[in-house]
């Protein structure tokens, strides 16, 4: 009987709903089995975890690696590089910041492409939908994107234009045809771009003009619009980079209600209040900003009671010189976060440690159920006997301090820069191979595969931990 090729023995093995003593078979980069507390298992190789915990790898639903076009602010290979490092074995890249953005079947074969040569770690792709595409969104289905991600207000760059309500509507009407999701960036562009030109006629450039700009109620309104629109379709929705206890409670009614609707945080919104963000400055510039720490504390409050789905790094970098010139006028700065490498020391110091948020809820929030939404499940996101060998080994007690050497984004810039983490990633391993040992790439750019939708939208109901 031929051996499998490893065995990981003497771990904590999370999954999304339990955590026990054991260990992970693998073959030909497959799960073969879990095996239970004190089984041994001959193997080609074997690695003693020691009693770290073992997750499955992390699937991140949210980020921005620029190619082609902007690599200079992030690229496949140094993006898919931290990735690892950060214990995230599968991306979802977004379609927008490249030039061109990822709008046609063609654009999305010219960034497929690039991927193939420089990922490290596995990835599949969003498609756009901007102001005049929704033709091309049947051939993107066709080839395999999760979903298609829009602007309602607030775009980024002047290559992805935003979307009016005729596009959402008739959008979230397709994502009910092809089976997969519309993902939404949540602005009330008329609110925001109206406070901004006031605030900036007064004179003001201070760091709470930024957030003075950015009301609660211009993202609450376009999320509440997009809810109602989804269920006037039967459309799927996704939610991003929510900031806003309001609007997961909104999001959680329209579940009850039979809504097609899922939404997403991010760490940067759990772990930073207002405070910090003027403390920090452009570093922790984003788009929604940071909130008080009455909304911040209440969104955890949304997590405990199972209401949000996912947490996403949002991973959206900049040059240094682009943050830096924003030190003194805030509307200088690129609004975006570099937290793909730190998302989950971040979400297991703020929760786990600090909360008591119990390990299997990280799982579920960043590995299962993104997975679930983006057609990736079980293959993706989970520790069970057929799924991809995508794991994370996690020292859970280890209390260490982000350096700024350690960055592995191409620009060494973060806000996490000297924070103080508990729990650190050991290893991570994408279809039983390492990728990252203590932070150090395993593997030559191009190891990471395509991953594709691989069935049509399902329901994501609420999940209490």
């Amino acid at each position: 009987m031929k051996k499998p090729d490893l065995f990981l023995e003497n771990g904590v093995i999370v999954t999304e709903n339990s955590k026990f003593f054991g260990g992970v078979v693998v073959s030909n980069g497959v799960i073969e089995r879990i095996t239970s507390s004190g089984e041994t298992v001959e193997a080609r190789e074997i690695i003693d975890l020691g009693g770290k915990y073992l997750l499955p790898g992390l699937v991140d639903g949210h980020v921005h690696f620029h190619d082609p076009g902007r690599d200079y602010w992030e690229g496949y290979r140094t993006g898919t590089m931290a990735a690892a490092a950060g214990g995230v074995t599968t991306v979802v890249e977004m379609p927008l910041n490249g030039i061109p953005p990822t709008i046609d079947r063609e654009k999305l074969a010219v960034k497929r492409e690039i991927a193939r040569i420089n990922s490290v770690v596995d990835y599949a792709h969003w498609g756009g939908m901007v102001t005049d595409n929704l033709e091309h969104l049947p051939a993107m289905a066709e080839e395999g994107v999760v979903g298609y991600k829009a602007f309602t207000g607030g775009v980024g760059t002047p290559e992805f234009t935003a979307i009016n309500d005729h596009v959402l509507f008739n959008g979230l009407r397709l994502s009910k045809e092809l089976g997969n999701v519309v993902d939404i960036h949540a602005e009330n562009e008329s609110i925001t771009s109206t406070l901004k030109a006031q605030l900036k006629t007064a004179g003001r450039k201070d760091r709470q003009a930024w957030y003075d700009a950015h009301p609660i109620e211009s993202e609450l309104e376009p999320v509440e619009r997009a809810i109602f629109f989804a269920k006037a379709t039967g459309g799927n929705l996704h939610l991003a980079h929510t900031s806003i206890p309001d609007g997961v409670r909104a999001v959680a009614r329209a579940k009850s209600e039979g809504v097609n609707v899922t939404i997403e945080t991010c760490p940067h919104y759990l772990v930073l209040d207002l405070d910090d963000f003027l403390r920090i400055g452009p570093e922790a510039k984003c788009v929604p900003p940071i909130r008080f720490r009455e909304e911040v504390e209440r969104m955890w409050q949304c997590i405990f009671e199972g209401l949000v789905d996912t947490i996403a790094s949002d991973h959206s970098p900049c040059t240094n010189e682009e943050k830096d010139q924003g030190m003194d006028n805030i509307w200088q700065a690129w609004g975006g976060i570099t937290g793909i490498q730190t998302m989950l020391p971040a979400i297991l110091t703020e929760g786990v440690h600090k909360r008591g948020l119990p390990i299997t809820t990280v799982a579920r929030l960043m590995a299962s159920t993104p997975a679930r939404i983006f057609g990736l499940y079980p293959k993706k996101g989970s520790l069970q006997a057929g799924a991809d060998a995508d794991f994370v080994v996690v020292d859970l007690d280890r209390e260490w301090t982000f350096p700024v050497d350690q960055i592995l984004s191409k620009n060494k810039h973060s806000l996490y820069v000297g924070f103080k983490f508990k729990g650190a990633i050991e290893c991570t391993m994408v279809r039983g191979k390492t990728v990252s040992q203590g932070g150090r790439i395993c593997v030559a750019p191009g190891y990471g595969q395509l991953q594709v939708r691989g069935y049509r939208y399902r329901p994501i109901l609420p999940t209490h931990p």
